[in-house]
C-alpha cells in the first residue's frame, strides 16, 4: 500500500470551500480519505461536498458550516462529524482572518484582537476538541495552514505575521506534549498562493511582479501545490514528522532575489 493511503481515513479541514482548504479536501479524497467541508458559508461548503462525492462516490464528503470565532460553532462541526463518521482521524486548520492592512501603530484593538481569536485561539479551541479522541486511540494528526508570514516582519501585515508565528508555536508546543500517545501536529507555511484570501497581493500584474520577484521560482504558487504536503503530514509518510513547519514558498524565503 502507498505510504500516503488515506483509505478509511477521517479528515476535517476549516476553510476548505475555496482555495488551499478546497485544494487540501480534494486531494484528501484523492487519496481515499473522507473528507468534512467547512467555512461560513453554507451554499459554498454544499458545492465543494457534492463535486467531491460526484467524483468520489456518494458519502466521500459532507458539508459543516462553521464560523471559527465561535466556539460554539466549532463544536458543532466537531460533533455532526463524528454523528457522519464516527470518529477524526486528521484535523487541518486552515481557516483564518486578516482584516487589516497597514502598520501596527494604526491598528485598532478589535482587528487585532480578531486576527488572534481567529488564526489563534479558534485553533487551539478545535484542536482541544478534537485532540482527545486521538490521544485516546494513540494515533492522530493536527495540520495548521501557518503562512511564510510567520518567519518575516511586515510593515503591512504585522499582526497576521504574528498570528501565524504564534501557529508555529502552538504546533511545536503541541506536538512536544501530545507526542508521547502518538498525536502528531505539525504547520505548513505557504508563500504567495493564488488563492481569493491573497488576491490583493496578486491581482495587478504590476503587484504580482513584485510579489514573486525575490522567490527563486519567480511565480506565484497555486493552491493544488499546498495539498501534498496536507497529505503527506495526514498519512503514514509522515509518520515520524511533528512539531515541524514545512515551508512552500517558491523559494521566497531562501533567496536574496538576485
Amino acid at each position: 500500500m502507498s505510504l500516503f493511503d488515506m483509505t478509511g481515513k477521517i479528515v476535517v479541514i476549516t476553510g476548505s470551500s475555496r482555495g488551499i482548504g478546497k485544494a487540501i479536501a480534494e486531494e484528501m479524497a484523492v487519496h481515499g480519505a473522507k473528507v468534512v467541508i467547512s467555512s461560513r458559508k453554507h451554499d459554498a461548503c454544499d458545492a465543494v461536498a457534492s463535486a467531491i462525492n460526484a467524483r468520489h462516490g456518494a458519502g466521500t464528503a459532507v458539508s459543516v458550516p462553521a464560523n471559527i470565532s465561535s466556539k460554539e460553532s466549532l463544536q458543532h462541526l466537531v460533533d455532526q462529524t463524528r454523528q457522519a463518521f464516527g470518529q477524526i482521524d486528521a484535523l487541518v486548520c486552515n481557516a483564518a482572518s486578516n482584516p487589516y492592512y497597514g502598520p501596527l501603530a494604526g491598528i485598532s484593538d478589535e482587528a487585532f484582537r480578531k486576527i488572534l481569536d481567529n488564526n489563534i485561539i479558534a485553533n487551539h479551541w478545535l484542536i482541544s476538541m478534537v485532540a482527545p479522541e486521538m490521544l485516546t486511540r494513540g494515533e492522530g494528526s493536527i495540520t495548521i495552514i501557518s503562512s511564510i508570514g510567520g518567519l518575516k516582519g511586515s510593515a503591512v501585515i504585522g499582526a497576521y505575521c504574528i498570528s501565524k508565528a504564534a501557529d508555529m508555536e502552538l504546533a511545536r508546543s503541541l506536538a512536544d506534549e501530545f507526542g508521547p500517545k502518538g498525536v502528531r501536529v505539525n504547520c505548513i507555511a505557504p508563500g504567495l498562493i493564488r488563492t481569493d484570501f491573497a488576491k490583493a497581493l496578486w491581482d495587478n500584474p504590476d503587484t504580482l511582479k513584485r510579489s514573486t520577484a525575490v522567490a527563486s521560482l519567480k511565480r506565484i504558487g497555486e493552491p493544488h501545490e499546498i495539498a501534498g504536503a496536507a497529505v503527506f503530514l495526514a498519512s503514514r509518510a509522515g509518520a515520524f514528522t511533528t512539531g515541524q513547519t514545512i515551508v512552500i514558498d517558491g523559494g521566497a524565503t531562501i533567496s536574496g532575489g538576485a
